[in-house]
């Protein structure tokens, strides 16, 4: 990140010197504190000279670099925004907008970075740290929508799978649902065999029966006959 020093404040007039005095203390000792790397207590410093100066360019731009290394990236953007929006001197606002860049890249936002770092080289465009970062970003760009575009596929191919699983599951179980009425239909219709068979068996027995009652009754009558019937001569076409 890069960080406006107190030599980047913004002069105050005489009338108000001692106030614009413990403002600049503020932001002298913000930086220091900077310096050895205790962003929270700087953090802590720059917002007391925001709330005695809610315009200081430097305040808004050194507090986003100290949340900035507190990983407090959506806060920093907000405050280089500000700076950036505020800012009388060129380099001041390329500045800011460098740094934007750098913590939208820090949330893998590279789409949103790449236009950052070209606002800054719109105002600089001799900035070699900007046209290293642009280009960085745009090949972390093509490398992200490349990874979604496979992640994607994969998932496009995984529902397919799901999908394709689904209906082989659908079909075995309308095979299965119709080979279990085809065996039902067939284990009825070997039923209805089975009686149609008892059905004729009963009735060839209760024949069989009255057969054997007619037999029975009509026997004496049957011998009877055939003992008084006359015999007959077969006949030839020879003579004996």
């Amino acid at each position: 990140m890069r960080t406006l020093l107190a030599c980047c404040c913004v002069l105050l007039v005489s009338a108000a010197a001692g106030y614009g005095q413990s403002v600049r203390s503020l932001v002298n000792g913000g930086n220091d504190l900077y310096r050895d790397r205790k962003y929270s207590d700087a953090e802590v410093n720059y917002r007391k000279a925001l709330q005695k100066e809610g315009s200081l360019v430097q305040g808004h731009f050194n507090l986003g670099n100290a949340l900035a290394k507190q990983g407090k990236g959506d806060e920093a953007a907000r405050e280089f925004s500000i700076a950036a929006e505020k800012a009388q001197h060129q380099e001041t606002k390329e500045a800011a907008y460098y740094n934007i860049g750098n913590t939208q890249m820090a949330k893998q936002e590279y789409g949103d970075a790449i236009r950052s770092y070209i606002e800054a080289l719109k105002l600089d465009p001799t900035d070699e740290q900007a046209k290293y970062n642009l280009s960085y970003a745009l090949a972390k760009l093509r490398e992200q929508q490349q990874q979604q575009n496979q992640n994607q596929q994969n998932k496009d191919q995984k529902n397919k799978n799901k999908n394709q699983q689904k209906n082989n599951q659908q079909n075995q179980d309308q095979n299965k649902n119709q080979d279990q009425k085809k065996n039902q239909q067939d284990q009825r219709q070997q039923d209805q065999q089975a009686n149609r068979q008892q059905q004729q068996k009963r009735m060839s027995k209760g024949d069989a029966e009255r057969i054997l009652e007619v037999l029975k009754n009509s026997e004496k009558d049957v011998q009877k006959k055939l003992h008084t019937r006359p015999a007959e001569r077969p006949t030839t076409d020879k003579d004996w």
